[in-house]
């Protein structure tokens, strides 16, 4: 089916995303969702099809319609939901608190998943899903790099319980779905299973409402 529809909560679903339907910054959007309480849906659209770019006009995905808006940027988007409908719970009022989760925020989407997802996640998907022979060597050579970024991540979390202070944020929903999926790959167990302050929150984390309602398949059964 084209579209999929969210029950896991009984408000009338406000939110409608376009996207791919497993993809990191689509789970991010859904776990901003949950995390108000308000219903969504989602149709699976690719990044490249014609009906996207009339959405995006950088072809990228997911673009969310919401309170008869088109939005897209997970940044604007995940902000949005969370004034408009949650109050702002996952952004702290303080300003130096505030600047941590901008900070930790951008550091996952500018060097932690463009290197996991080229470096590691791509060509793991393409040799289970498509077949292809594993690009070992795209692999390692990414590798050193998102051990580094990695030990980076575990520094802040050795110091604070969350990545923007004492309390959850965005910037927790950002860096754990970035994190899940490294950490579903051998590698990238590997390495994590060496963090161990970092192994220990994304197990809190994973056990948080709004991420279980969020899992994909393969989590689920794992």
């Amino acid at each position: 089916m084209s579209l999929l529809y969210s029950v896991r909560m009984s408000a009338q679903p406000l939110l409608h995303i376009h996207g791919t339907i497993i993809s990191t910054y689509t789970r991010i959007v859904q776990t901003v969702a949950q995390e108000a309480r308000i219903g969504w849906t989602i149709t699976a659209t690719p990044a490249q099809s014609e009906e996207n770019k009339r959405r995006h006009p950088f072809g990228k995905v997911p673009t969310v319609t919401i309170d008869g808006m088109n939005l897209y940027e997970s940044v604007a988007i995940t902000q949005y939901i969370d004034n408009a409908h949650n109050g702002g719970a996952l952004q702290p009022t303080c300003p130096k608190a505030r600047a941590e989760m901008d900070r930790w925020i951008a550091i996952a989407n500018n060097y932690l998943f463009p290197v996991s997802e080229h470096g590691l996640l791509m060509p793991r998907l393409a040799h289970e899903y498509l077949k292809t022979p594993l690009r070992s060597d795209i692999i390692e050579t990414a590798l050193p790099e998102i051990a580094r970024h990695l030990g980076i991540i575990c520094e802040r979390i050795e110091q604070s319980r969350h990545f923007a202070g004492a309390e959850f944020s965005l910037a927790d929903i950002y860096l754990y779905c970035i994190l899940r999926p490294v950490q579903l790959t051998p590698e990238g167990d590997n390495l994590i299973g060496q963090l161990l302050p970092l192994r220990h929150w994304l197990n809190r984390i994973g056990q948080r409402e709004s991420i279980v309602a969020t899992r994909w398949p393969v989590e689920v059964k794992q």
